[in-house]
């Protein structure tokens, strides 16, 4: 079967094609950072308007690349949700009328879902489940429990902001822009991460859940007391270390807690190199082993919508993944777009 796959959930275009025969066909990604920068954060009534300029010329553009046709395609998968309501609504608009248009079923995947399975996109080493995923990214920071496709329980999530957003804000604090945690990591690697002392918050909470928005205000007041930009690679060195450090403390944690030896590391700030090196040294000391997607794929992107189209396609065709939480959360319980 072959699945056509439309990420539209913020500020990146993503559409691709899997076929459950031959693995990843062609990827096409469109990124909006450079309209949003200015404005210092995601405009959403831009983002839906750019969307609705880019879906149809990358799809057409990854059917080239794949030397394949409208009318080869099977089915089709777009990210329902979460994510920014007008940009959803571009997707979801889409592929509804491209599957009337074709007569081919439509699936609608649920944002988090696709970054879960998204390490299993890999041919060379795919996590065999069942697995702990740590989904750390700008709009999310959980530690999940994936059983199989369609099964995942949250064992921890965050309570405030998320890890890619303190990067962002921390970044934006520094003076260096929008989005900045890639700035801000290529910063802190010319600071001395242990000049300022940062907290780690809820490190020692007893559970597996996080919290930011305290960092956040420490890294505030930290700038306020050290103006002079010649700190600012400290000042990035210490928080990065601070947060490599919760992140993999309740990586491991969880780990332990459910005696499996694979963690599978999805989402934007899992390209950050210190929380990579962090995360392998603490996971092989369990004798385990940790699995990064691909680091094109860290990032929102239609291969893991499709590929996540494909999989609920290969099992059964089940409607959504169902997240069980405590207290319980099924997704077939959120409002669809359907």
């Amino acid at each position: 079967m072959l699945i056509l796959g439309i990420e539209s959930s913020c500020d990146e275009t993503g559409i691709a094609l899997y076929d459950t025969g031959h693995g990843l066909l062609a990827h096409a990604l469109h990124s909006q950072i450079a309209m949003h920068a200015e404005y210092g954060g995601v405009v959403p009534e831009l983002a839906s308007r750019d969307h609705i300029r880019r879906v149809l010329p990358l799809t057409r553009q990854v059917l080239a690349q794949a030397g394949r046709t409208l009318t080869d395609v099977d089915a089709i998968a777009y990210t329902e949700g979460p994510g920014l309501a007008g940009a959803l609504l571009v997707g979801a608009g889409i592929a509804h009328a491209l599957g009337v248009a074709l007569e081919v079923p439509v699936l609608g995947v649920h944002h988090l879902e696709g970054h879960l399975l998204s390490a299993l996109i890999s041919e060379d080493d795919p996590p065999p489940f069942p697995f702990v995923a740590l989904l750390v990214s700008g709009g999310h920071t959980q530690l999940m429990q994936v059983d199989n496709v369609g099964c995942y329980t949250t064992l921890g999530d965050t309570l405030d902001d998320a890890a890619g957003e303190a990067f962002d804000k921390t970044a934006q604090l520094l003076g260096l822009g929008y989005p900045g945690g890639a700035a801000l990591s290529a910063l802190a690697l010319t600071g001395d991460p242990l000049r300022f002392k940062l907290p780690r918050p809820m490190l020692h909470s007893g559970d597996l859940n996080f919290s930011f928005s305290g960092l956040k205000t420490a890294v505030l007041i930290l700038t306020q007391k050290h103006p002079d930009p010649a700190d600012h690679a400290d000042i990035a060195a210490a928080f990065q270390l601070a947060m490599a450090e919760v992140l993999t403390a309740k990586s491991l944690a969880a780990l332990k807690q459910t005696r499996s030896r694979r963690l599978v590391v999805a989402g934007g700030v899992g390209a950050n190199r210190q929380l990579r090196e962090a995360l392998n040294a603490g996971v092989a000391k369990l004798g385990g082993k940790v699995f990064f997607p691909r680091l094109e794929f860290c990032t929102d992107n239609g291969a893991m919508i499709a590929f996540a189209g494909a999989m609920r396609l290969v099992h059964g065709g089940h409607p959504a993944g169902v997240f069980t939480v405590k207290p319980r959360w099924d997704l077939q319980e959120m409002p669809s777009l359907s």
